[in-house]
């Protein structure tokens, strides 16, 4: 899937997350791998790759499966040189290799284009792994994408660890492309902002909350709350807004009557 589908399918992904002592599912059973066209070729952008993955038909019958596209660094495949590119009819295999899958795209170079069949093996061991982790309801489409992501149990572990909460097998990915690292969250944690749940840290992610705006808050006086450090970000009562507002001689505006300003352009 696009990066954008892959955001609207983890915001939506309403999937609980519960602790196993065994593993939810098999290979055998519900971790099938996954198979369609494949193409790779090289991009506008320096060291990188343009790639697509298409799976034609969707399993349900709902129309055409396009998984995904992205310019990513030639780096993220294994089996795959620059050079390969210029043999014309050579086969090669390219690889991405992740804790939760590999992707594979095997077929022949045509016109500086790496044109075949994909194969997307997903990896039961890494499912047992997250289903002891507390999380569940994974599915091979959902391990492709944490594949494309490279996500990883480390990774989850440190969340866990910093303190997240409400977190599942869905709202993981959003939190990854949004960049939330248990590093993110514990600069939060030491600001007041303890246990904040998954869908309000990927809010965080989505506007641009950080650590060194919150302080530079507190230096003039606010104390926000985590909803109002989100509205703070989407209608840009910055720090720098705040001293533009006490230089006119507004002192003391509370969050609401600042948000209220530049909903309503009344500084404008």
């Amino acid at each position: 899937m696009s990066v954008r589908a892959a955001i609207l399918t983890a915001i939506l992904c309403l999937a609980g997350s519960r602790l196993f002592s065994a593993p939810l599912f098999s290979l055998d059973d519900q971790l099938q791998p996954l198979h369609g066209h494949c193409s790779i070729a090289p991009s506008t952008q320096a060291d990188h790759v343009r790639y697509e993955l298409d799976r034609g038909t969707c399993d349900n019958g709902s129309g055409h499966c396009h998984d995904s596209d992205s310019d990513v660094p030639i780096t993220t495949f294994t089996g795959l040189a620059f050079a390969d590119f210029e043999h014309e009819g050579a086969h090669v295999e390219a690889k991405i290799v992740a804790e939760a899958g590999t992707i594979s795209c095997s077929g022949q170079i045509h016109d500086l284009i790496l044109s075949g069949d994909f194969t997307f093996t997903p990896d039961p061991a890494f499912v047992d792994r997250m289903t002891h982790l507390g999380f569940s309801d994974f599915t091979s489409e959902k391990l492709e994408t944490y594949t494309l992501f490279h996500i990883e149990t480390s990774w989850v572990q440190g969340l866990q660890a910093a303190g997240v909460a409400e977190m599942n097998s869905g709202n993981l990915i959003a939190l990854h492309i949004f960049k939330i690292t248990p590093e993110f969250v514990r600069s939060m944690v030491a600001l007041g902002y303890p246990n904040l749940p998954a869908s309000k840290l990927i809010a965080f992610g989505v506007h641009g909350v950080n650590a060194d705006e919150v302080k530079q808050y507190r230096a003039l006086g606010y104390n926000p709350d985590a909803e109002q450090l989100i509205q703070m970000r989407i209608f840009k009562v910055t720090p720098d807004f705040i001293h533009r507002m006490e230089a006119r001689g507004f002192q003391n505006l509370t969050i609401s009557k600042l948000v209220q300003i530049r909903i309503f352009k009344l500084a404008d």
